[in-house]
């Protein structure tokens, strides 16, 4: 066959040209051709505890995935919490403010340590880990959070709800108001008719109340779509709080939950959704696939790579369909541990990263 002709298109979102082949016959033939297709500028804050093991193992997966699709990834490895304390004195610098505000997007591993031994938490509450994140969501405007929680068919038996009533499973996202509430309301204590009172105050305007549900409707057009695939909770700062750390009751492992906090624009903060785990940390057994997860909420929503986000969650699946396990997610009943394979921390991500 003769070729006519030939049209060429360009994906301007992803930098792909499409190569469109026209013959006499009227058959036509694409070709994909793809270059270096975005620039990836990263703030990553491995933070304390087990952060950086499981920031490893996401810069692992992302660097797989930029090898896969030609992209260019670049980290801005930068101090915060516990780790900022014990090299500058406070937990988040200006320095660090501003390399963040400079970079694409942030991926944060975790903050804080024991509550109950660690030389940070003798500190006064505005010099302790944990206000280095507020702060840095101040800074940052990162008022909507969205913490995921899906239960993976591949993990029935890490739902503790009877299977009469959960179904078919849940695939659900709560949207969270960050920067205001209790958490930033204004507090004091005094006498009040000769009795000590404490006063925390739940405050929010109609403008931030506002910002947020948009954030929440843009997530619900997928709802209309798949009217079965998802639930959209909104909700206030603090009860988001509790109600995203208990939906890690019903996914298995908070381990597996990931989340993402956006500002007005594609800006955001990924991290997963529990803490620094100071027991745990070194020893080579935590969870990353809640790390590794919030890299791909990154990419979706900061850098709108969909194909690539779905490529990595794809891969999660496939690694728990095969039955590797981390120690939280193992079954419960001993009959069913036989049946999956319990792996470490590295090991884990090393398999997420040789499926996609």
């Amino acid at each position: 066959m003769e070729k006519s002709g030939w049209l060429l298109t360009k994906n301007h979102l992803n930098d792909i040209v499409t190569i469109t082949v026209v013959t006499k016959t009227e058959e036509s033939y694409e070709f994909a051709v793809r270059g270096i297709e975005m620039n990836l500028n990263i703030a990553c804050v491995s933070g304390d505890g087990i952060g950086p093991e499981v920031i490893a193992e996401a810069k692992r997966v992302l660097n797989k995935i930029t090898e896969e699709y030609n992209h260019n990834i670049v980290y801005k490895d930068v101090l915060m919490g516990g780790a900022s304390i014990d090299a500058y004195g406070e937990p988040l610098t200006d320095e660090v403010i501003g390399i963040a505000k400079a970079a694409d997007a942030v991926l944060l591993g975790s903050i804080g340590g024991n509550t109950a031994t660690s030389p940070w938490y003798k500190l006064a509450p505005e010099l302790r880990p944990e206000a280095g994140l507020l702060r840095l969501r101040k800074a940052l405007n990162l008022f909507a959070n969205f913490r995921p929680a899906y239960l993976y068919e591949e993990l029935p038996e890490a739902c503790p709800i009877r299977k009469d009533v959960i179904g078919n499973g849940f695939d659900m996202v709560i949207v969270r108001e960050l920067t205001g509430g209790l958490y930033f309301g204004e507090r004091h204590t005094k006498e009040v008719n000769g009795v000590i009172t404490a006063v925390d105050t739940l405050s929010y305007s109609e403008k931030e109340i506002h910002r947020v549900a948009v954030k929440a409707f843009e997530i619900a057009m997928k709802l209309v779509k798949k009217p079965n695939q998802f639930d959209v909770i909104l909700t206030e700062n603090m009860f988001g709080d509790i109600l995203s750390d208990e939906a890690s009751a019903i996914t298995g492992s908070i381990g597996m939950l990931p989340s993402a906090s956006l500002n007005e624009t594609r800006f955001g903060l990924y991290e997963p959704s529990g803490g620094a785990a100071p027991d745990i940390a070194g020893k080579g057994i935590v969870n990353p696939i809640a790390t590794i997860l919030s890299a791909a909420m990154m990419l979706r929503y900061s850098f709108d790579l969909e194909e690539e986000a779905g490529k990595i969650e794809s891969a999660v699946k496939q690694v728990l369909k095969e039955g590797y396990r981390t120690v939280d997610i193992m079954p419960q009943d001993k009959n069913q541990c036989k049946t999956v394979k319990q792996v470490g921390t590295e090991t884990m991500g090393k398999l997420i990263a040789e499926y996609i």
